[in-house]
C-alpha cells in the first residue's frame, strides 16, 4: 500500500512530465496581448521549451515579404528580458535584429513590448479602436527550430473598452473558438508570419467560393455599407480566379480566406498572405447601401481586391528562387518583379471582366490609364522593369521627387509587358495559346504543392533565367526579341499595333493648344507646391525643382485652392510658346524665373472598342473575344 505522501509525489510527477510532454508537442509558444492601447504596446511572451545548449539566439525579421524595403521592425522593441525556472538569463544584443541568451537548463521565458503605431499593412497597430499585427513585427524567431510547430495565444486587452472585441485571422484554431481569443497555431515560422491578425469590433460577412469560406473583415467607420454587395462581387472574382488555375477541379489552394480591411479618410493598398490580404482603403471607396452605380473608387477597391487574392497562386506560392526560402534579415534580390507583380497586375482588373463585375469598356478606360501613367515618366527609357525588378530594394520602394526622371514602376509597366505578350501569343498562335496557359504551366511546375514540398526541403522557385524558355515552351513561339526589347530593354510597347486586331483602337486626346509647365504640383498649406519636375519640359528648363513653392506667375498669386487647378487656371490664361515670369520660393529664398509654356505634356491616350464592333458590322478574329471572356470562344474555331 502507497503511502499519502508518496501518492502525493507521484501526482506530483505525472503533472510535470505531463506539462513537459504538452511543451514538447508544441516546443515554440507565444502569447500577445494589447498591453497599453494608449501607448500602442503589445506584451509578447515567448516560451522555448528546449533551447540551445549553447545559447538560444532569437531576431526579428528585417522586412516582410511583399514589401521589398528593409523596414528594421526590431527598433519597435522598448524592453526584452528572459529567465528560466525562476531565474533572470542575461541577454546579449549581437546586431541591429538580433539577440542571444546565456545558456540555461528547462524551458527558456522571453518577455518583451513592441511599439506598434504603423496604420498600414506592412506592421502593427494599437490603439482604443484595434488591434493588428504581422508575424514579422512581433514574433522573434526561435534560430535553429524554425520548421516545428508554432503556438500564438492570443489574448484580450485587460481593458473595459475591448469588452466587445473579436479575432479575425486566418490562422488554423487550436483552442480558441473562431473570431474568438484563444490558442492557435502554425506549422511553422514561415507559416506564423504568414496569418496576420485583426482585433477589435468589426463588422464581418462571408461568402463560399466554390466550398471554400471567405471571410470580409472591416474596422474602422464605414456608415451604411453595403456588405451583401461586396461580397457578391468578390464571390464572382475569386471563383472566377480559382477555376483559372484548376479548371477541372476548382480546387482552391487554401481552406479559408480572410479578407482584411481597415476603412480611413485617405489611403489605398494591400499586401498579400497565404491565405488572407491585409488592405487599407479610404471610406468612400466602399459602397453605400442603394448606390446602385459602380463608381470609380469602388472599382479600384475590387481591382485591389483581386491584385491581393490573386497573388495568392502568384508570388505566395508559385514564386521567384530568390523567394522560394526567405532570408528575413537582409534584402533579398530577383529581377522578376515585372512578373510576380506585374502580371498579377495585368490579371487583377482582367479577372473583374471575366467576373462579369465590369464591362469592356470599363477595362479599356483602366488599360488607358495604365499606359497614361507610365508614359509620363521619362524613367522608362533608362530603366528596364528587370532593372527595377533587382533595385526595388533601394528605389522603386525609396522613391523621391526625382524617380519619375529615373525609375520605371515594375507594377505598371510590368502589366502591360503581360497584355503585349498575351495580346502577342494570342495573335501568332491564332488563338489557340495566351498568357493563361503560361500562368496555368507556372501554377502545375511551381506553385500547386509548394507548400507541402516545402515541409520537406524540397520546395523550388523559378530560376531567374527560366521564364523565356518556359513561355516558349508553352507557346511554341520565340520570344527572344520582345523579351531583349520591353523586359531586358527600355523600349514602349506597341500595344496600338497590338490592339488592332482584337477590335480596339488608340486614340490621343491631348490637346497641342494647351499650355504646361511639366510638373506635378500638391497643395501645401495654402501654396503650391512643385512635387516632379519633368526633366526636358518647361519647369526644368527655366530652373525650377522639386521642391520650389510657386507664389505668382506675371505677378498673380498660384492658389490656393487645390494645387493642380490653381497652377492650371493661371496657365489657362496664355497660349503655348509664352514666355511667364514666375516668382517662386526656395526654402526662405525668393526668387524669379522666366518659363517658356511647352504644349501639355500629360498623356491622354485612350483604347476603345472600334465603331464596327460596336455596331456589329465587320468581325474581327475570333480568338479576340479571348482577351475579355474565354467562355464567349465555347463551340468556336480560332
Amino acid at each position: 500500500m502507497f503511502s499519502m505522501k508518496k501518492i502525493l509525489q507521484n501526482k506530483t510527477k505525472t503533472a510535470a512530465t505531463s506539462q513537459r510532454s504538452k511543451a514538447i508537442a508544441h516546443p515554440i509558444q507565444y502569447a500577445i496581448v494589447p498591453k497599453d492601447l494608449a501607448g500602442h504596446i503589445f506584451q509578447v511572451t515567448l516560451h522555448v521549451a528546449t533551447p540551445d545548449a549553447e545559447g538560444q539566439r532569437f531576431s526579428l525579421p528585417a522586412w516582410i515579404p511583399g514589401s521589398y524595403m528593409v523596414r528594421e521592425f526590431a527598433r519597435n522593441i522598448i524592453s526584452i528580458r528572459a529567465h528560466s525556472d525562476g531565474k533572470k538569463v542575461a541577454l546579449k544584443k549581437l546586431d541591429k535584429d538580433s539577440w542571444q541568451a546565456a545558456p540555461c537548463t528547462g524551458t527558456l521565458t522571453l518577455e518583451y513590448e513592441v511599439y506598434a503605431w504603423d496604420l498600414s499593412v506592412r506592421a502593427a497597430h494599437l490603439d482604443q479602436s484595434h488591434a493588428f499585427f504581422n508575424g514579422t513585427s512581433v514574433f522573434l524567431r526561435v534560430l535553429g527550430q524554425e520548421s516545428v510547430s508554432h503556438v500564438v495565444d492570443i489574448q484580450k486587452a485587460d481593458d473595459e473598452s475591448c469588452k466587445a472585441w473579436r479575432v479575425a485571422t486566418s490562422l488554423p484554431e487550436l483552442k480558441a473558438k473562431r473570431y474568438g481569443f484563444g490558442s492557435y497555431i502554425a506549422e511553422n515560422y514561415d507559416a506564423l508570419i504568414d496569418h496576420p491578425v485583426e482585433m477589435g469590433t468589426f463588422a464581418l460577412a462571408s461568402f463560399e467560393a466554390f466550398g471554400v469560406q471567405h471571410d470580409f473583415v472591416v474596422t474602422g467607420k464605414a456608415p451604411n455599407l453595403d456588405l451583401p454587395r461586396i461580397t457578391a462581387d468578390l464571390k464572382k472574382i475569386c471563383e472566377t480566379q480559382i477555376a483559372f488555375f484548376e479548371p477541372r477541379s476548382k480546387r482552391a489552394p487554401m481552406d479559408r480566406y480572410v479578407f482584411m480591411t481597415m476603412v480611413v479618410g485617405e489611403g489605398y493598398g494591400g499586401l498579400e498572405h497565404r491565405a488572407s490580404t491585409a488592405l487599407v482603403c479610404s471610406r468612400n471607396d466602399l459602397p453605400v447601401q442603394h448606390q446602385a452605380e459602380m463608381s470609380d473608387a469602388y472599382r479600384n477597391f475590387l481591382g485591389l481586391c483581386s491584385h491581393e487574392y490573386f497573388h495568392t497562386w502568384n508570388v505566395k506560392r508559385i514564386k521567384p528562387a530568390a523567394f522560394a526560402d526567405y532570408d528575413l534579415q537582409k534584402e533579398n534580390y530577383t529581377s522578376l518583379l515585372w512578373l510576380f507583380e506585374g502580371f498579377t497586375s495585368y490579371y487583377d482588373d482582367l479577372m473583374l471582366v471575366r467576373a462579369n463585375v465590369i464591362d469592356e469598356s470599363a477595362y479599356l478606360k483602366l488599360i488607358s490609364k495604365t499606359v497614361n501613367a507610365v508614359t509620363r515618366g521619362s524613367g522608362r527609357s533608362k530603366q528596364s522593369v528587370a532593372e527595377s525588378s533587382f533595385d526595388a530594394w533601394t528605389k522603386y520602394y525609396r522613391q523621391d521627387e526625382n524617380s519619375p526622371n529615373a525609375i520605371v514602376n515594375y507594377y505598371t509597366k510590368g502589366s502591360l509587358v503581360a497584355l503585349g505578350l498575351d495580346l502577342t501569343i494570342r495573335a501568332e498562335t491564332g488563338g489557340k495559346k495566351s498568357l493563361d496557359d503560361v500562368m496555368r504551366a507556372l501554377w502545375v511546375a511551381y506553385g500547386r504543392d509548394f507548400y507541402q514540398k516545402a515541409l520537406s526541403g524540397k520546395q523550388q522557385g523559378l530560376p531567374e533565367n527560366q521564364i523565356e524558355a518556359l513561355i516558349e515552351q508553352v507557346t511554341g513561339l520565340k520570344l527572344k526579341r520582345f523579351f531583349d526589347r520591353y523586359v531586358r530593354g527600355t523600349e514602349d510597347l506597341p500595344l496600338d499595333a497590338l490592339y488592332a486586331d482584337f477590335g480596339v483602337t488608340l486614340a490621343d486626346k491631348r490637346s497641342a493648344a494647351k499650355p504646361g509647365l511639366g510638373v506635378r504640383v500638391v497643395r501645401d498649406g495654402n501654396d503650391v507646391k512643385l512635387a516632379n519636375v519633368h526633366e526636358g519640359r518647361a519647369a526644368h528648363r527655366a530652373g525650377l525643382s522639386a521642391g520650389d513653392i510657386l507664389i505668382a506667375i506675371n505677378g498673380l498669386r498660384v492658389g490656393p485652392a487645390d494645387a493642380a487647378d490653381g497652377l492650371n487656371s493661371a496657365l489657362a490664361r496664355y497660349t503655348v510658346g509664352t514666355t511667364l515670369q514666375i516668382h517662386a520660393f526656395r526654402r526662405d529664398e525668393l526668387f524669379t524665373v522666366d518659363a517658356r509654356l511647352q504644349a501639355d505634356d500629360v498623356p491622354a491616350l485612350q483604347f476603345a472598342v472600334a465603331d464596327e464592333v460596336k455596331a456589329g458590322g465587320k468581325r474581327k478574329p475570333a480568338y479576340a473575344l479571348q482577351a475579355y471572356r474565354p467562355s464567349l470562344m465555347k463551340g468556336r474555331k480560332a
